[in-house]
């Protein structure tokens, strides 16, 4: 799977923290979370973050462990075997490998180590330097746009464009943790609209719940979704923005509700389900003589009236076209079936089967109903609009 595509229904799942900078603890999160996308079915990337830690910090505030963000980066340091050690794992378990470089030699880290997609953070998203170096890697490409001006993802996405670099743009409130009041799902909506040709993504950060952002996500047209991940160990915190494996799970079986409920894409008219039609068709009503008609009479509107049931074989007011000729004398309220008029409709076989199959059987069109002819998706659904075209043609 190359280009645009691979971004489409994929998960982005992220190791938290740089799992503290522990191979070890890297790799349980790997195989934990390699359980759950197997057993869910679902296209997953995990995804790391890669810095060069020694230059990624100015030598005069390495000392620094006052400044958080310096502190955390240091103390999760690590080199390149360790890197290559968790995408071979990430590989192993199926997974395609993603990482977020942080500077310019990270990026040809990824490259070396044949990372499949690459990230860039909202924090990064008009830093010119290192989306210039990326771009040279010709790799698909998510950004994450927390936080970010208007004019600045415009301009990432047409450079992108250019250059026709696969690109995916996730909606992201960079708040970690997210309130859920804090989410702005509504931006999905904008993106799409703005970015039609670019699958869109929501990353997210809340805490409270795995179901209701997905369900939200899923039907806005998010196509890619990204979370942090961690494993629960009691000698270390989980940051609260993390899930845990069991909520991942849950994530999942949001997302294939979400896709169950939405159904078929929103870009066409979606297919009816053969039970719908079935349902509907047993509320049409039938076309029935009005008074006695003899052979050869040309019906018009003053000779019949509807009403339900509607009968095997009978026409409905969907066939009813006026102009029909009688080729058999009608009694008074007698159902006018398709064998009874001269029809184009009564010449095609498989629509008269659909006509035959449908409504309700009372027991005295078994020898005249003709056999039921597959139409692939089902005859009532054949029927419907087949209708429909020669009506317009008429």
């Amino acid at each position: 799977m190359t280009g645009a595509d691979i971004f489409d229904e994929l998960f982005v799942l992220e190791l938290a923290n740089n799992h503290l900078g522990s191979v070890e603890r890297g790799l349980k999160i790997i195989a934990a979370y390699a359980q759950v996308v197997r057993f869910n079915n679902v296209r997953a990337a995990i995804k790391i973050q890669i810095r060069d830690v020694d230059n990624f910090i100015h030598k005069d505030f390495r000392v620094r462990s006052d400044i958080r963000y310096i502190k955390k980066t240091l103390s999760t340091q690590m080199s390149v075997d360790d890197y290559a050690k968790l995408i071979n794992a990430i590989r192993q378990a199926s997974c395609i490998s993603m990482a977020t470089p942080f500077d310019e030699r990270s990026v040809d880290l990824c490259c070396e180590l044949g990372i499949q997609i690459l990230k860039i953070a909202s924090s990064d998203l008009n830093d010119w330097m290192l989306i210039e170096k990326i771009a040279k890697a010709k790799k698909p490409v998510i950004v994450s746009t927390g936080g970010s001006s208007l004019k600045d993802i415009d301009d990432l996405v047409r450079f992108f464009d250019n250059r026709h670099i696969p690109l995916a743009i996730n909606h992201c409130v960079s708040l970690y943790p997210s309130e859920d009041n804090e989410l702005e799902m509504n931006q999905i909506d904008f993106l799409r609209d703005r970015y039609p040709d670019h699958v869109i993504g929501f990353s997210t950060h809340e805490y409270h719940d795995w179901t209701d952002s997905m369900l939200i996500a899923y039907a806005k047209g998010a196509r890619t979704f990204e979370r942090h991940i961690d494993i629960d160990d009691d000698s270390i915190k989980v940051s609260p923005y993390c899930s845990l494996p069991d909520q991942i799970d849950s994530w999942f079986k949001a997302y294939k509700k979400a896709k169950a409920m939405c159904g078929a894409s929103g870009t066409q008219r979606r297919l009816p389900h053969p039970r719908e039609i079935e349902y509907l068709d047993m509320l049409l009503r039938g076309v029935y003589a009005k008074q006695d008609l003899p052979k050869g009479h040309i019906l018009t509107d003053d000779d019949v009236y509807l009403a339900i049931p509607l009968q095997k074989g009978q026409i409905s007011c969907r066939e009813l076209m006026r102009g029909e000729v009688l080729l058999r004398p009608l009694r008074q309220d007698e159902s006018i079936m398709i064998d009874d008029i001269d029809s184009p409709y009564s010449s095609i076989p498989s629509l008269k089967a659909a006509i035959y199959a449908r409504g309700l059987d009372d027991g005295n069109t078994d020898e005249l109903r003709p056999k039921v002819v597959s139409s692939g998706q089902g005859s009532a659904f054949l029927l419907k609009h087949e209708m429909e075209r020669k009506k317009g043609e008429a």
